[in-house]
């Protein structure tokens, strides 16, 4: 008897964060969808950091949740602690991170996904894919089940041929305690695949019952606890706090005693490690002036005492780890729970993909999160949603879904790996996005909460929600720019506030928008008070209404520099387009554009070597 007497349209094989948003997008959108993962007990594991968020990575969790994404929703329901970053910088800076409780996370996620109609579970290893002439057609398991399917997602994370190392020792696993998946690197190597090994690492995991927090500095969150999503959530009445101490000399000697043995440096380790996130081996020898090196002290939820050591990541031998932690401040008496350890992984350049996520090579399969070299829970889960949206509209015949650089830190994400490619773990960075002023953490439901909707991912609600903010904000804006403020009671509050005072009635909109004046200050305005009480307060709102206000003017010109470049996306190339026959172009253009195929001229631009002549040629020949 078969066990799938059905054909899915969508498998997704792995339940780590871009796995979970795959397989919940796809059976959102209404496709048939199987999960696939070797351990049901470990969905949506939070392998290393307990944490969402995070400078650029905040952006990109509220950005799944506007398009109807659930990444923000767990984090918010199940956070032990939350930050907003970077809020003495400007707006376009400003990043939420929570801590989570590392359990209740999991434990949350599988309940959703058990919620969802028309997703299946299935617990084995995916050993191979099934493809007929150059089209995916569905899975074959370890136990040799052949399941079909129109489409299948891949996002196997570290466990592609996963390899531990803990100073000399070294063993398969695709996380601490659990096995590797083999069979399917091999069989895309086959298909005509190029795939590369990377290396991530973790911290020991410590006895927080046995630390001296007497010697740290105290971290706790945030008074106002804002969170991810755009909805309302069930945020922590209270807040468990972080720590922060330092290595010192002493340390770093005792660790340089476990370089012999480090497979790091003894060269046992072949893939390349993320540089954002270096081991403190690797920052003691890159650093060697600093005498020192924050650790963050991080519990991993309410009610456990295990503590995540973060910048403590490592892999060298479990007796010079103990040492080491042992000579770190409040460290002193410290048990470990678990060593820290390094892990290699098969990962495939993700220039193989289109804009999709759907490989070049085979149709109907598509890679999502550390299969495509990027790290990082958030990198993952969106790459998973957009994945799981396009697997599904595949499967329904109707044209894909895909972000523009301008749009969404999650198109600059894909349009990064899929141009230019990574040769080391991918991180996020607002550095990356040249539009990071329209895409901000909070204006995420404005920009991409009705295209969620119009996928049918969105809810009603949700867009109702967002609707009469956009009705207040307007609201708020139309007060400022017509009612004025008089000199005599204005100008005490801006003498407070170091701004120059008024000498005639001047419109509430010209003084919101000088840098020292925020809303709390022109409050005390009677006119502001009197709209308040006739209107009610919507922080989300009057925050969102400032920051228009305040810049205006650099808004309105980032948003004129992406209308530029939009109109060279409008201008397509053919897919088997001869760029040999163009003699003008430069020997390297004509290599990268090639192995790339762009869509667009605008996407052959951002491809690294091609240059502002090459695209000049490209344009005079399509005829512009």
């Amino acid at each position: 008897m078969l066990m799938f007497q059905e054909e899915y349209d969508v498998i997704v094989v792995g339940a780590g964060h871009a796995g979970c948003e795959a397989a919940a997008a796809a059976a959102n959108l209404g496709a048939k969808t199987l999960l696939a993962t070797m351990n049901m007990d470990t969905i949506a594991q939070m392998s290393c950091n307990p944490a969402m968020g995070g400078v650029a990575k905040g952006q990109i969790v509220r950005e799944i949740d506007a398009l109807g994404g659930y990444s923000a929703l767990v984090t918010d329901e199940t956070m032990i602690q939350f930050k907003m970053l970077n809020q003495s910088k400007g707006p376009a800076m400003w990043s939420p991170r929570a801590q989570s409780d590392r359990m209740l996370f999991s434990k949350k996620w599988r309940m959703i996904l058990e919620g969802i109609d028309g997703l299946d579970f299935w617990q084995e290893m995916v050993a191979g894919l099934l493809v007929e002439d150059g089209v995916v057609k569905g899975v074959r398991t370890s136990l040799g089940l052949e399941i079909r399917s129109k489409s299948v997602i891949l996002t196997n994370g570290t466990f592609l041929n996963g390899l531990i190392h803990i100073g000399e020792k070294n063993f398969g696993g695709g996380r601490a305690a659990e096995r590797p998946s083999v069979g399917i690197t091999a069989q895309l190597e086959s298909l005509g695949f190029e795939s590369g090994r990377m290396k991530t690492g973790t911290p020991p995991r410590v006895d927080g019952r046995t630390l001296d927090y007497s010697k740290m500095e105290e971290q706790p969150g945030d008074a106002d606890v804002v969170g991810f999503s755009y909805m309302p959530t069930k945020k922590p009445q209270k807040q468990r706090s972080c720590y922060i101490t330092y290595t010192s000399d002493e340390v770093h000697e005792v660790l340089r005693t476990g370089f012999e043995k480090s497979p790091m440096f003894q060269g046992r380790i072949q893939g390349l490690g993320p540089r954002y996130c270096p081991s403190i081996e690797d920052k003691i020898t890159r650093f060697a002036d600093k005498n020192r090196h924050q650790i963050f002290v991080e519990p991993e939820g309410w009610e456990t005492c295990e503590i995540y050591v973060n910048g403590f990541s490592t892999s060298l031998p479990e007796d010079v780890q103990m040492e080491a932690l042992q000579k770190i401040p409040g460290f002193e008496n410290a048990k470990m729970f678990r060593p820290g350890y390094a892990i290699e992984y098969d990962f495939f350049p993700p220039t193989q993909l289109q804009h999709t996520l759907e490989t070049k090579l085979v149709g109907g399969l598509y890679f999502a999160g550390q299969i495509n070299g990027t790290t990082g829970y958030e990198e993952a889960g969106c790459q998973g949603l957009m994945a799981g949206i396009n697997a599904a509209l595949r499967s329904q015949k109707k044209p894909a879904f895909v972000l523009s650089r301008s749009e969404a830190y999650i198109g600059v994400l894909i349009d990064d790996l899929i141009t230019k490619g990574t040769d080391e773990p991918y991180r996020m960075f607002t550095s990356r996005a040249e539009y990071r002023i329209l895409l901000r953490q909070d204006n995420a439901d404005i920009r991409l909460t009705q295209k969620g909707f119009d996928l049918g991912l969105a809810t009603q609600d949700r867009l109702d929600r967002l609707n009469e903010k956009l009705r207040y904000v307007d609201k708020i804006k139309k007060f400022f720019s017509i009612t004025s403020a008089i000199p005599e009671e204005v100008n005490p509050i801006l003498e407070a506030l170091n701004s120059s005072k008024i000498s005639q009635k001047t419109k509430l909109i010209k003084i919101i928008s000088r840098p020292q004046v925020d809303f709390k200050a022109v409050s005390e305005l009677k006119a502001v008070a009197d709209f308040l009480s006739e209107n009610g307060v919507d922080k989300e709102a009057i925050e969102q209404a400032l920051i228009q206000i305040k810049y205006n003017g650099y808004i309105h010109r980032e948003k004129e520099n992406a209308e530029k470049i939009t109109r060279l996306e409008h201008i397509s190339i053919p897919s088997d387009f001869e760029y040999a026959k163009l003699a003008s172009l430069s020997s390297e253009a004509k290599q990268k554009l090639v192995a790339v195929r762009p869509r667009t001229i605008a996407h052959a631009g951002r491809i690294s070597g091609v240059s502002p002549a090459d695209i000049s040629v490209l344009l005079v020949y399509m005829g512009r």
